[in-house]
Parts: structure tokens; sequence; C-alpha cells
């Protein structure tokens, strides 16, 4: 079993920074959930420097402890889990960059593992939807966002943090009936910004629909969409407004609290989520490293979603031998 260390035995500043303390280690054996650094800002078109962000969310994460109170379980309890370190990106080449990630998600998909992925810019989700096809076939994709993130091409280029799902629906990866993005907003070129996503399958809930529904309904249309089929999250961190998240690329205004946003994740459990990625933190420009904050929150509460799944697990196991 492995879990963090103890914080009241061994300070937090001392040792190697990994996330939430756990053991940096690459094996498959005896574990539940692996989280992933992909620090890749290639892809990004207005600030960079996200590259940074799963060093800075790691940095921050040592304050996290293992008992969630707000669903009453000790991740531990119950998950083992590890620290797997990052894939080896290739600065300014994101085809050869997409390809280590397969490589590097491979053994812990094909272990039943579940990933927990930090960027980098947005473009690393369509290296993970790609290695997730791979073990699962289409994908279901919830996905938090500011952006839908389905643009046909940025600069010219076809390749970007704005493209990845149009890029993944074209590459078979999405299942897309059974996929909602939630949040979009702010300024656009053009209506069809929003239409193109629509139009590709996608149940879209601007930010506007999300205020006008409520939170509750928006989390029942969530369960509604995705079902029973395999779900990978995907979290921009500028999904959140910037008041609770100002260290991003590409800020949108009027988005929700980060109580809001946390509640969102707590509530996808139920679903059957294969894995998670949280993109787009982006060190420079987080005051007080409020952004880390949340985004190490945010990670906590995916990996308690795994908890409660195996908690499940376990408590079916003991009554079937009742």
């Amino acid at each position: 079993m492995y879990k963090p260390k103890d914080s009241s035995a061994s300070p937090r500043f001392c040792g190697v920074k990994t996330f939430m303390r756990l053991e940096h280690i690459q094996t498959t054996e005896n574990v539940d959930f692996a989280v992933a650094g992909v620090p890749f800002d290639t892809g990004a078109s207005n600030r960079t420097g996200q590259r940074l962000g799963p060093q800075h969310i790691r940095n921050f994460s040592s304050l996290l402890r293992p008992y969630n109170p707000d669903q009453e379980i000790n991740i531990f309890d119950y998950c083992s889990g590890i620290d797997y370190g990052d894939v080896d990106v290739v600065p300014g080449n994101i085809h050869r960059t997409y390809s280590h990630m397969e490589e590097f998600l491979q053994p812990l998909l094909s272990s039943g593992i579940i990933p927990v992925i930090m960027g980098g810019d947005h473009s690393i989700s369509l290296g993970n939807l790609r290695a997730f096809a791979k073990e699962y076939g289409p994908v279901s994709l919830v996905h938090f966002d500011s952006h839908s993130d389905t643009w046909d091409h940025y600069f010219g280029e076809k390749y970007t943090h704005g493209t990845p799902f149009r890029r993944a629906v074209e590459e078979g990866l999405i299942d897309t009936e059974h996929s909602i993005q939630i949040g979009m907003r702010g300024p656009l070129y053009g209506k069809e910004d929003i239409q193109d996503a629509r139009d590709l399958g996608f149940e879209v809930l601007t930010m506007r629909d999300v205020r006008k529904l409520g939170y509750e309904k928006v989390v029942q249309k969530i369960h509604e969409r995705a079902g029973d089929k395999p779900v990978f999250v995907s979290f921009d961190i500028d999904f959140v407004d910037p008041a609770y998240a100002p260290g991003t690329g590409t800020p949108e205004a009027a988005g929700p609290t980060s109580h809001e946003a946390l509640e969102l994740v707590r509530n996808l459990d139920g679903l059957n989520v294969v894995g998670f990625d949280l993109v787009e933190v982006l060190p420079t420009y987080d005051s007080g490293e409020i952004t880390a904050m949340l985004a190490s929150s945010v990670m906590f509460e995916m990996i308690t979603l795994v908890a409660l799944k195996k908690a499940r697990t376990h408590s079916a196991i003991e009554q079937s031998q009742l």
C-alpha cells in the first residue's frame, strides 16, 4: 500500500516534492491511482509557462491530508497511490510529445490504474485521449472549461490548446453522444465557436446555462449524459473565475467560485471515471499560490472519487461474503 508521508512526523518542507508527498516510484504493482505530470506548453496561444504547472501544483500539494471531510472518507483506507513522475516531453514538438505520452500511460492503463494527470496546456488532452482510447475505445468526455477547445485551427495550426477536442473527435477517441462541456463563456470570434462543439455532437452548457439551470440540475445532466460509459474528465483551471484562479493563460470573467467548482467534481461520484487531467496552471500569474491551492484541491477531489469507488467495491465484496 502506497500512501503519503505523515506530515505530523515528517515536516512538509523535507524531502523531494511529489504530489501530496506520495512515493515517487514507477510501478504498477499494488497501485490504484497514479499522479503524473506533462510539463508541456508549446500548444499555448497567449501566455506561456504552463510547463511549470506540475511542479507548482506539487509544491503546494504538501498541505493536503488524507481524510476528505466533505466525502467522509480517508482515501488511503481504500486506495494505494503514487506520484509516477513526468512524461519526457519534447519542447517545440507536439507530435513526438504525444507519442511519449502514449508510451508513458500505457503500462498504467493496461494495469487498470487510474491516471490523474497535471498539465501543461490543454493540448496535452489529445495525447491522453489517444492513450485512453487504445485501452477503452472511445470514451465519454466530461469537460470543465471556459473554452470549448474545438476550433479547427489557430494561427493556421491544427494542434494547439484550442483544438484538442476537434482532433479527438476526428480520430474517433471520444463518444460525443455521451459527452458534455460545461462553463463556456467570454468574448468569441463568432457564434460558431460554441455551435461548432454542438455540431460535433457535444452537449454544451455555457456558464449562462449553468447559472440558469443551477448546479444540481447541471450535475444531473452530467450523469444522464455520461451514463455508465468509461469517462475521462478534463478540467481546465480557467473554468474557475480568475478571482479564485488567476494563474492561467487565458482567463475569462464570470466563472464559478472555487467552492462551486469543487462541488461539481465531488458530484461526479457514481460515474465510471477512468482518468482525469487538470491543465493550464501558469505559476507566473499565480498571486499568493491560490491557483495552485485550488488545482491541488481539485486533484484531491478527483483522487477521492477513486477511493469512493474502491470503498463501494469493498463493501459489495463484504456483503457477498455474508
